[in-house]
């Protein structure tokens, strides 16, 4: 699977940081009880069959525990966009956060150079964020990111390959603590392979999902 590369946006620091292995939950002692649950939601939770998810290195230092897990919207043996989703926990709390629990992500997909081009292809970009998490009634406070697009021209020995273009998605947010100070963290992956699915072009995992709309001219599929 490909995994997000690059660092995420969560006001604590970046995701190029020395990372736990996978499994491990932080380097603060025993998990609590509110952090075990939350990654247990993550783990638990069923996707649509063209999301693969795995879990992958946390990384250190931005919160005393720590869980993440990097996903692939697949067709075949092809990736159509990928991304990275940690979820931060800190039992004391975090100021910048208004929380104990942080949630950061990095979402990147290609695109062809004409929908690049898109002035308002950032604002839209952020608004299948914020309307993934809308959709499925989640609360959440305190959210950041940024929307990037680049763009690649080859010349030279390279002239014959297309443009390529490029959007990435960086963003935290503060997910609202339910019944003992946990997370609906479950339903939050949920919305973030909706936005995955968006991003990747793919049509509404189900009816009650109309709200997501399917990004048009999309350029095929990459290799893995």
């Amino acid at each position: 699977m490909a995994a997000a590369q690059g660092r995420l946006s969560d006001g604590a620091g970046g995701m190029d940081e020395p990372k736990e292995a996978e499994g491990d939950l932080g380097n603060g002692g025993a998990p609590p009880l509110p952090f075990r649950a939350a990654v247990d939601a993550l783990r638990g939770t069923r996707l649509r069959p063209q999301i693969e998810i795995d879990p992958a290195p946390a990384p250190k230092r931005l919160a005393p525990y720590a869980y993440a897990l990097e996903a692939a919207v697949v067709d075949g043996e092809e990736d159509l966009a990928d991304g990275r989703l940690v979820l931060l926990h800190d039992p004391a709390g975090h100021d910048a956060w208004r929380g104990a629990f942080r949630l950061v992500t990095l979402v990147r997909a290609e695109l062809e150079p004409e929908m690049a081009a898109d002035p308002l292809l950032p604002e839209v970009c952020w608004s299948w964020l914020t309307g993934a998490l809308s959709a499925r009634g989640l609360a959440y406070g305190e959210p950041s990111g940024t929307v990037t697009r680049a763009s690649s021209h080859y010349f030279g020995g390279l002239a014959e390959r297309p443009s390529a273009s490029q959007i990435e998605i960086r963003a935290s947010w503060t997910p609202r603590e339910g019944l003992g100070g946990v997370p609906d963290t479950g339903t939050h992956l949920v919305a973030w392979c909706d936005l995955l699915a968006q991003v990747a072009g793919l049509p509404p995992a189900a009816p009650g999902d109309a709200s997501v709309v399917t990004l048009p001219q999309r350029r095929g599929p990459q290799s893995r």
